[in-house]
């Protein structure tokens, strides 16, 4: 047996495990997992992009096949019904056969809507796990995604098991290769939709197979967090480039920035100071630590970072003491990571689903949970000159430490996010970002 069966499989016992707790606290005999179906467009004859469900890739790396069903009970082995229609006008998934085929009972289904003959006779016992709520209903389900069962799901899923951290090497190592590709393309002054195909051609990744619409902005633009669009026409000249950009490995997601500068000048030094705040913070993340105090330090090293610059004219402490980070860094330090980007259970403080809110100051921060090992986070500082904030910061007056001119001279180039993935491992931090020689 090849090692990524044999780590595939002990993947496929805990997820039984974990299965088997939550059915118990609901009083559940199973739970029938859905895929998910084709949406269509409004009066049209097109589909939306598919996307899976979570749920549902949790247990195999089959991300692009809609109306397939999970049956599981936590003790049996699971049951997969495949579709497999009769179609020639579109491609048809070939009969599964592949590393994680002998871990599933398989039946093929030719017409979505044939599938109840398939399913459970009796459905008082089994909750229906997905989307399509009306669909559920009309197959006799009266159990739809109860809570207990999502709760404890999601929390634990944050622990990875070693098939997943396999996943998610995979993930980084792809998206590192095009990541370099852009880097390329932006100091060869291609335009933002060049670089973003230059990216997607080293990773042979389509839009539909990233795990999220990529970030490629050029200089003022990098000021903009989730900037989506990509101008068609190179700017006379490239400043700055800033790359949040991932890949997907059977279905668990990478999720890396980096910002450049063309030319050997102050943002460039900023650039430096933030990659070393990331470094600094990655080794910071350790098990037993709450993860807001990493969001805390953060602010501590931006403080630091504008103090030294003289964007503030005031010390670190002072400057985090009057709020004047969060005109620079406005977003979390970073989230859980997985089979989704921002993956589920950051701000769950147990598996009952207590929630544990972000804390009232750092409202956008995605995890709040303790960190341990086996759990994989982004780490994710930045440094911002974003126009709206800082008409917001001048007005107050806390305005006379800014030195505005210094904050002039570096809004042509955006801003800088430097972003890596971590496996916290029991003894020592696995950056796959680094490890995989992107500096």
């Amino acid at each position: 047996m090849s090692h990524h069966q044999e780590t595939y499989q002990a993947h496929i016992e805990v997820l039984q495990k974990r299965t088997k707790e939550a059915l118990q606290r609901e009083g559940l005999d199973g739970l029938v997992i859905h895929s998910g179906q084709g949406k269509r467009l409004f009066l049209d004859d097109n589909h939306y992009p598919f996307k899976v469900n979570p749920q549902f890739k949790a247990w195999l790396p089959v991300v692009d096949n809609p109306n397939c069903w999970l049956v599981v009970n936590g003790e049996d082995k699971p049951k997969l019904i495949f579709y497999r229609p009769v179609d020639f006008w579109h491609k048809v998934p070939p009969e599964p056969n592949d590393f994680w085929t002998d871990s599933f009972d398989i039946v093929l289904l030719k017409q979505p809507d044939a599938v109840e003959k398939h399913l459970p006779y009796d459905k008082k016992g089994f909750a229906y796990i997905g989307e399509y709520i009306e669909v559920a209903r009309a197959l006799g389900f009266e159990n739809v995604n109860p809570d207990r069962v999502l709760h404890y799901l999601h929390f634990h899923r944050a622990y990875k098991t070693d098939y997943e951290l396999d996943c998610m090497r995979g993930a980084n190592k792809i998206a590192v290769s095009g990541h370099k590709a852009a880097h390329q393309a932006f100091l060869d002054g291609k335009s933002e939709f060049d670089i973003n195909l230059a990216y997607a051609q080293a990773t042979r990744h389509g839009d539909n197979d990233v795990p999220y619409t990529g970030i490629v902005a050029l200089n003022e633009h990098a000021s903009i967090l989730h900037y989506m669009h990509c101008d068609t026409q190179a700017p006379k000249t490239s400043r700055s480039f800033l790359i949040d950009a991932g890949a997907t490995y059977h279905g668990y997601a990478a999720d890396i920035t980096r910002t450049y500068s063309r030319e050997d000048n102050a943002f460039r030094d900023l650039i430096q100071a933030v990659d070393k705040v990331t470094l600094t913070l990655v080794d910071s993340l350790k098990p037993n630590v709450a993860y807001t105090d990493i969001h805390l330090l953060a602010h501590d090293g931006i403080a630091q970072i504008l103090s030294d610059v003289g964007i503030v004219n005031l010390s670190a402490p002072e400057i985090v003491e009057q709020g004047i980070t969060r005109t620079f860094f406005p977003h979390g330090i970073g989230h859980f990571l997985g089979l989704q980007v921002h993956d589920v259970g950051g701000q769950m403080n147990d598996d009952r689903g207590t929630p544990k809110p972000s804390p009232e100051d750092h409202p956008f921060l995605r995890c709040t949970r303790v960190v341990e090992p086996n759990q994989v986070f982004t780490i994710e500082p930045g440094l911002y000159f974003i126009d709206s904030l800082l008409a917001d910061l001048k007005a107050t007056p806390a305005s006379k430490y800014i030195n505005w001119d210094k904050v002039d001279q570096f809004r042509p180039f955006g801003g800088i996010r430097i972003e890596d993935d971590i496996i916290v491992h029991r003894e020592r931090n696995e950056n796959m970002t680094r490890e995989l020689d992107l500096d």
